[in-house]
Protein backbone atom coordinates (compact mmCIF):
# COMPACT_ATOMS: atom_id res chain seq x y z
CA UNK A 1 0.00 0.00 0.00
CA UNK A 2 3.09 2.54 0.94
CA UNK A 3 4.87 1.50 -2.12
CA UNK A 4 1.50 2.08 -4.52
CA UNK A 5 1.31 5.76 -2.52
CA UNK A 6 4.78 6.37 -3.34
CA UNK A 7 4.86 5.36 -6.64
CA UNK A 8 1.48 7.96 -7.03
CA UNK A 9 3.34 10.50 -5.60
CA UNK A 10 6.42 10.30 -7.53
CA UNK A 11 4.34 10.30 -10.82
CA UNK A 12 2.10 13.11 -9.74
CA UNK A 13 5.78 14.90 -9.05
CA UNK A 14 6.77 14.41 -12.62
CA UNK A 15 3.55 15.53 -13.96
CA UNK A 16 3.82 18.85 -12.35
CA UNK A 17 7.35 19.62 -12.99
CA UNK A 18 6.71 18.43 -16.46
CA UNK A 19 3.83 21.11 -16.54
CA UNK A 20 5.83 23.82 -14.86
CA UNK A 21 8.05 23.79 -17.80
CA UNK A 22 5.32 23.54 -20.83
CA UNK A 23 3.97 26.86 -19.03
CA UNK A 24 7.11 28.78 -18.61
CA UNK A 25 9.57 28.44 -21.34
CA UNK A 26 11.69 30.93 -20.40
CA UNK A 27 12.76 31.44 -16.98
CA UNK A 28 12.82 34.19 -15.05
CA UNK A 29 15.77 36.90 -15.71
CA UNK A 30 17.91 36.10 -13.15
CA UNK A 31 21.07 34.45 -14.51
CA UNK A 32 24.38 36.17 -15.40
CA UNK A 33 26.06 34.26 -18.29
CA UNK A 34 29.23 35.76 -17.76
CA UNK A 35 28.44 38.86 -20.75
CA UNK A 36 28.89 41.80 -20.26
CA UNK A 37 27.82 44.46 -22.45
CA UNK A 38 28.77 48.23 -21.41
CA UNK A 39 26.96 50.10 -24.67
CA UNK A 40 23.88 49.09 -27.12
CA UNK A 41 25.41 46.53 -29.77
CA UNK A 42 25.50 46.55 -33.83
CA UNK A 43 23.20 44.19 -34.88
CA UNK A 44 22.85 43.95 -38.72
CA UNK A 45 19.59 41.30 -40.32
CA UNK A 46 20.97 37.77 -41.47
CA UNK A 47 19.84 37.76 -45.23
CA UNK A 48 16.26 36.43 -45.54
CA UNK A 49 15.48 35.64 -41.79
CA UNK A 50 13.53 37.71 -39.55
CA UNK A 51 16.76 37.48 -37.10
CA UNK A 52 19.62 39.67 -36.31
CA UNK A 53 22.83 39.06 -35.41
CA UNK A 54 25.83 40.80 -33.30
CA UNK A 55 28.70 41.03 -35.79
CA UNK A 56 31.30 42.96 -33.57
CA UNK A 57 30.53 40.57 -30.24
CA UNK A 58 32.27 37.60 -29.38
CA UNK A 59 29.23 35.98 -28.61
CA UNK A 60 26.24 34.07 -30.21
CA UNK A 61 23.44 36.97 -29.92
CA UNK A 62 20.88 37.05 -31.73
CA UNK A 63 17.58 39.33 -31.64
CA UNK A 64 14.19 37.97 -33.18
CA UNK A 65 10.84 38.74 -32.07
CA UNK A 66 11.33 41.67 -29.20
CA UNK A 67 14.08 39.69 -27.17
CA UNK A 68 17.81 38.89 -27.50
CA UNK A 69 18.43 35.15 -27.85
CA UNK A 70 22.22 33.93 -26.96
CA UNK A 71 23.78 30.66 -27.06
CA UNK A 72 26.56 29.39 -24.88
CA UNK A 73 28.03 26.65 -23.27
CA UNK A 74 25.18 24.48 -25.17
CA UNK A 75 22.54 26.40 -23.35
CA UNK A 76 20.11 29.35 -24.84
CA UNK A 77 19.09 32.10 -22.71
CA UNK A 78 16.63 35.10 -23.57
CA UNK A 79 16.17 38.38 -22.08
CA UNK A 80 14.14 42.11 -23.09
CA UNK A 81 17.16 44.08 -22.44
CA UNK A 82 20.59 43.40 -24.35
CA UNK A 83 22.70 43.31 -20.95
CA UNK A 84 20.40 40.83 -19.41
CA UNK A 85 20.13 39.52 -16.57
CA UNK A 86 19.04 36.50 -18.75
CA UNK A 87 16.56 33.94 -18.28
CA UNK A 88 17.22 30.31 -19.37
CA UNK A 89 15.57 28.74 -21.96
CA UNK A 90 15.13 24.73 -23.05
CA UNK A 91 16.06 23.60 -26.19
CA UNK A 92 12.60 22.77 -27.01
CA UNK A 93 11.02 26.22 -26.16
CA UNK A 94 13.65 28.08 -28.07
CA UNK A 95 11.73 29.84 -31.13
CA UNK A 96 11.86 28.01 -34.61
CA UNK A 97 13.52 31.36 -36.30
CA UNK A 98 16.06 31.41 -33.41
CA UNK A 99 16.72 27.98 -34.30
CA UNK A 100 17.06 28.14 -38.35
CA UNK A 101 20.28 30.68 -38.06
CA UNK A 102 22.64 29.54 -40.51
CA UNK A 103 26.07 27.93 -39.07
CA UNK A 104 27.87 31.56 -40.32
CA UNK A 105 26.07 33.75 -37.88
CA UNK A 106 27.36 32.58 -34.88
CA UNK A 107 30.25 34.10 -33.69
CA UNK A 108 31.66 31.73 -31.96
CA UNK A 109 30.68 28.53 -33.18
CA UNK A 110 30.97 25.44 -30.56
CA UNK A 111 33.15 22.84 -31.42
CA UNK A 112 30.47 20.06 -32.51
CA UNK A 113 29.51 22.74 -35.49
CA UNK A 114 32.76 21.66 -36.99
CA UNK A 115 32.22 20.07 -40.63
CA UNK A 116 28.60 21.34 -40.52
CA UNK A 117 27.30 23.44 -44.04
CA UNK A 118 28.09 27.36 -43.13
CA UNK A 119 24.52 28.58 -44.91
CA UNK A 120 22.55 25.96 -43.21
CA UNK A 121 21.53 25.78 -39.79
CA UNK A 122 22.78 23.63 -36.98
CA UNK A 123 22.10 20.25 -37.03
CA UNK A 124 20.07 20.20 -33.26
CA UNK A 125 17.89 17.02 -34.09
CA UNK A 126 21.34 15.39 -34.41
CA UNK A 127 22.79 17.01 -31.48
CA UNK A 128 20.17 17.23 -29.01
CA UNK A 129 19.02 13.48 -29.87
CA UNK A 130 15.79 11.80 -31.53
CA UNK A 131 13.24 12.84 -28.51
CA UNK A 132 14.00 16.40 -29.23
CA UNK A 133 13.65 16.42 -33.47
CA UNK A 134 10.43 14.76 -32.69
CA UNK A 135 8.93 16.95 -30.92
CA UNK A 136 10.14 19.42 -33.13
CA UNK A 137 9.40 17.47 -36.02
CA UNK A 138 10.17 19.86 -39.29
CA UNK A 139 12.44 22.43 -37.55
CA UNK A 140 14.38 22.70 -40.68
CA UNK A 141 11.44 22.89 -43.05
CA UNK A 142 9.85 26.17 -44.48
CA UNK A 143 9.23 28.51 -47.19
CA UNK A 144 11.66 31.41 -47.03
CA UNK A 145 9.62 33.91 -48.99
CA UNK A 146 6.91 33.91 -46.30
CA UNK A 147 9.40 34.72 -43.24
CA UNK A 148 7.69 37.26 -41.50
CA UNK A 149 9.29 40.52 -41.13
CA UNK A 150 11.47 41.36 -38.51
CA UNK A 151 10.76 42.50 -34.85
CA UNK A 152 11.74 46.78 -34.66
CA UNK A 153 14.46 46.93 -32.74
CA UNK A 154 14.42 48.94 -29.76
CA UNK A 155 16.74 51.31 -30.10
CA UNK A 156 15.44 53.54 -27.27
CA UNK A 157 18.11 50.89 -25.10
CA UNK A 158 21.07 53.09 -26.14
CA UNK A 159 20.47 55.83 -23.55
CA UNK A 160 20.71 52.90 -21.08
CA UNK A 161 24.83 52.13 -21.34
CA UNK A 162 26.81 52.28 -18.11
CA UNK A 163 25.87 53.44 -15.11
CA UNK A 164 22.86 54.26 -16.46
CA UNK A 165 22.02 50.47 -17.36
CA UNK A 166 18.64 50.00 -15.28
CA UNK A 167 17.30 47.10 -12.62
CA UNK A 168 15.27 44.71 -13.30
CA UNK A 169 12.17 46.26 -11.86
CA UNK A 170 12.97 49.44 -14.03
CA UNK A 171 13.32 47.54 -16.84
CA UNK A 172 9.77 46.41 -17.44
CA UNK A 173 8.78 49.80 -16.89
CA UNK A 174 11.43 51.10 -19.40
CA UNK A 175 10.20 48.25 -21.76
CA UNK A 176 6.90 48.88 -21.34
CA UNK A 177 6.56 52.71 -22.28
CA UNK A 178 9.10 52.65 -25.53
CA UNK A 179 8.89 49.78 -27.05
CA UNK A 180 5.35 48.73 -28.16
CA UNK A 181 5.83 45.98 -30.42
CA UNK A 182 3.78 42.92 -29.49
CA UNK A 183 5.58 39.43 -30.22
CA UNK A 184 4.37 36.92 -32.56
CA UNK A 185 5.99 33.97 -31.33
CA UNK A 186 4.03 31.82 -28.66
CA UNK A 187 6.66 31.53 -26.38
CA UNK A 188 7.78 35.35 -26.40
CA UNK A 189 3.99 35.89 -26.33
CA UNK A 190 3.39 33.66 -22.89
CA UNK A 191 6.98 35.08 -21.30
CA UNK A 192 5.43 39.18 -21.87
CA UNK A 193 2.12 38.10 -20.25
CA UNK A 194 3.60 35.90 -17.40
CA UNK A 195 6.14 38.34 -16.63
CA UNK A 196 3.54 41.60 -16.98
CA UNK A 197 5.13 44.34 -18.56
CA UNK A 198 4.35 47.21 -16.99
CA UNK A 199 2.81 49.69 -19.20
CA UNK A 200 2.46 53.38 -19.01
CA UNK A 201 -1.09 54.82 -17.95
CA UNK A 202 -3.72 55.41 -20.30
CA UNK A 203 -4.77 58.81 -21.80
CA UNK A 204 -8.14 58.89 -20.33
CA UNK A 205 -6.59 57.47 -16.91
CA UNK A 206 -3.99 60.67 -17.01
CA UNK A 207 -6.55 62.89 -17.56
CA UNK A 208 -8.90 61.63 -14.49
CA UNK A 209 -5.65 62.06 -12.34
CA UNK A 210 -4.89 65.34 -13.19
CA UNK A 211 -8.98 66.75 -13.74
CA UNK A 212 -11.01 68.55 -10.96
CA UNK A 213 -13.29 66.19 -9.05
CA UNK A 214 -16.58 66.80 -10.96
CA UNK A 215 -20.13 66.29 -9.15
CA UNK A 216 -22.32 63.85 -10.43
CA UNK A 217 -25.93 65.02 -11.72
CA UNK A 218 -27.35 63.50 -8.21
CA UNK A 219 -25.40 65.23 -6.32
CA UNK A 220 -26.36 68.68 -7.82
CA UNK A 221 -29.52 67.66 -8.04
CA UNK A 222 -29.43 67.05 -4.28
CA UNK A 223 -27.22 70.11 -3.57
CA UNK A 224 -29.09 72.74 -5.74
CA UNK A 225 -31.87 73.26 -3.41
CA UNK A 226 -29.45 73.85 -0.41
CA UNK A 227 -28.12 77.08 -2.26
CA UNK A 228 -31.16 78.34 -3.41
CA UNK A 229 -32.87 77.82 -0.18
CA UNK A 230 -29.69 80.50 1.06
CA UNK A 231 -30.84 83.51 -0.81
CA UNK A 232 -35.54 82.66 0.17
CA UNK A 233 -36.67 84.43 3.39
CA UNK A 234 -36.84 81.56 6.21
CA UNK A 235 -39.52 80.60 8.31
CA UNK A 236 -43.47 81.46 8.64
CA UNK A 237 -43.25 85.18 8.93
CA UNK A 238 -41.12 85.83 5.51
CA UNK A 239 -43.61 84.10 3.95
CA UNK A 240 -46.60 85.83 4.84
CA UNK A 241 -44.87 89.36 5.42
CA UNK A 242 -46.00 90.27 2.03
CA UNK A 243 -49.86 89.65 2.32
CA UNK A 244 -50.46 91.69 5.08
CA UNK A 245 -48.82 94.61 3.38
CA UNK A 246 -51.72 93.73 0.80
CA UNK A 247 -54.11 93.62 3.40
CA UNK A 248 -53.49 96.78 4.86
CA UNK A 249 -53.45 98.54 1.51
CA UNK A 250 -56.99 97.27 0.83
CA UNK A 251 -58.71 98.83 4.17
CA UNK A 252 -57.42 102.33 3.77
CA UNK A 253 -58.96 102.14 0.45
CA UNK A 254 -62.25 100.85 1.25
CA UNK A 255 -61.97 103.53 4.28
CA UNK A 256 -61.38 106.21 1.31
CA UNK A 257 -64.00 105.00 -0.66
CA UNK A 258 -66.57 105.28 2.40
CA UNK A 259 -65.50 108.51 2.88
CA UNK A 260 -66.05 109.93 -0.33
CA UNK A 261 -69.72 108.84 -0.45
CA UNK A 262 -70.41 110.50 2.50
Amino acid sequence: MRYGLFVLWMLFCSATSAFAQVSIGIGLPSVSIGLNLPLFPELVRVPGHPVYYAPRLDANFFFYDGMYWVYQSDNWYASSWYNGPWGPVAPEFVPLFVLRTPVRYYRVPPAHFRGWRPDAPPRWGEHWGRGWEQQRSGWDRWNRSSAPAPAPLPVYQRQYSGDRYPRVEQQQALHGKSYRYQPRDAVVRQHYQEHAVIRAPAPSQRGQQGAPQQRSPRQQDTQSPRSSQKDMPQGKGASQEPRRGQDKDRDKGEERGQERKR
